[in-house]
């Protein structure tokens, strides 16, 4: 059985929960800086990772976990030229050990977003 939940500061660009928790693993839904109801959500690409980390991490509060529990991410990037200023704010946002990830470029990403991550958590 799964349980949905949703960060009440952010929105969803489409028909999906922020969360769904499965029992041990908690899959969160991919978040862009322009997902954000009350900030700037333009800017480059550090800025739009740090709000797309303030997203998910309100959806992990909702939850009732933190970056600690995250175990696998997953980034999307309109353009691996981002890759190194992403990484810059990314390495802020976990500790050793980080999670397992995976980056790749895509063409385009919802709301006109230059990143877009998704992570998975498990619950201790």
């Amino acid at each position: 059985m799964r349980k949905a939940f949703n960060a009440k500061s952010v929105s969803a660009s489409g028909p999906y929960s922020h969360a769904i928790d499965s029992g041990e693993y908690v899959y969160l839904s991919g978040q862009t800086a322009k997902n954000a109801l009350n900030t700037e959500s333009d800017g480059d690409i550090a800025a739009q990772t740090k709000q797309c980390f303030i997203n998910l991490y309100e959806v992990l509060a909702e939850v009732g976990l933190d970056e600690s529990h995250v175990v696998k991410a997953n980034v999307y990037l309109t353009d691996m030229k981002h890759f190194e200023a992403m990484n810059e704010v990314y390495k802020t946002k976990f500790s050793e050990p980080y999670p397992a990830r995976t980056c790749v470029a895509v063409k385009q990403l919802p709301l006109g977003a230059d990143v877009e991550i998704e992570v998975v958590a498990k619950r201790p």
